[in-house]
């Protein structure tokens, strides 16, 4: 798709990788309705990005279905048009086994990642299937192949993404709306501190693991929408992982477990 004067709602765009997408998209000469549930961080990307009216605030807890719903006429109003949808908002849980995880913990991250993206998705979708040409990018992670101790659910929430966005695709084929979907490994941003995970963000500055840029990660994005990609991943840890744990499931998991255990004590 050529995405110069399409418009296209990007979820997370008040920060990391939905801010990096806001601003390549805009470079490209789209025009962008970035939702987000923090005000400020949204402001601060209308800054950056210097785009006027091509970019247009939308303060929305992705998680509340009301305020969802009311998203595609407010941004038809302010663009006159819907063309793509990228869900990039989400969460990550405490850093804690399930055994000992609070049920309210795991219901807040099912009901960002994948009730948000469920929310978004069914908001959108009649919209976008009266365009003559749209996309859907949904964002999951290395996490939804590759199991993390300390991160069960998380992984369970965007594995649960992932196969909603095939069966999306499937249900499509017929339609002009393409589907892809977005496996990114370790990448630079505060996710980890704004879900109030200090040993994680703490081991994030350890040289040695290896993180992709936030730009990186947008360019993998965006190239997708153009593309009209089904499926790629983010940095070499994904990419590495994703074969992995095809030829050997058990013997992944059992080296990330190695590896991240730790975090765990």
């Amino acid at each position: 798709m050529d995405i110069s004067g399409k418009t296209i709602v990007v979820t997370g765009a008040g920060n990391g990788i939905g801010r990096a997408v806001t601003l390549l998209l805009l470079s490209k000469g789209a025009l962008v309705a970035g939702v987000d549930l923090n005000a400020a961080g949204l402001a601060e990307t209308a800054e950056q990005a210097g785009a006027g009216a091509r970019f247009s605030q939308h303060e929305v807890n992705i998680t509340d279905r009301e305020a969802v719903a009311a998203l595609p006429a407010q941004v038809v109003e302010k663009h006159g048009q819907i063309d793509g949808l990228i869900n990039i908002a989400g969460v990550i849980q405490q850093f804690l086994r399930v055994v000992d995880l609070p049920y309210s913990e795991i219901e807040k991250v099912m009901n960002v990642n994948f009730w948000g993206t469920i929310n978004t998705c069914k908001a959108f979708l009649p919209t976008l299937l009266t365009r003559p040409q749209a996309s859907i990018i949904n964002v999951a992670s290395m996490g939804a192949y590759t199991p993390v101790p300390g991160q069960a659910v998380y992984g369970a929430s965007k594995a649960a993404v992932a196969l909603l966005t095939e069966a999306l695709y499937a249900e499509l084929l017929d339609t002009k709306v393409s589907v892809g979907i977005i496996y990114p490994g370790s990448i630079a941003t505060d996710i980890a501190v704004n879900s109030g995970l200090a040993a994680m963000s703490e081991s994030s500055d350890d040289p040695q693991q290896k993180t992709t840029s936030p730009q990186e990660a947008a360019e993998v994005i965006v190239n997708a929408i153009e593309k009209e990609k089904f499926r790629a991943t983010i940095g070499s840890d994904a990419a590495m992982m994703d074969k992995l744990s095809r030829l050997n499931p058990k013997f992944a998991t059992r080296m990330l477990a190695k590896k991240m255990g730790g975090l765990l004590g």
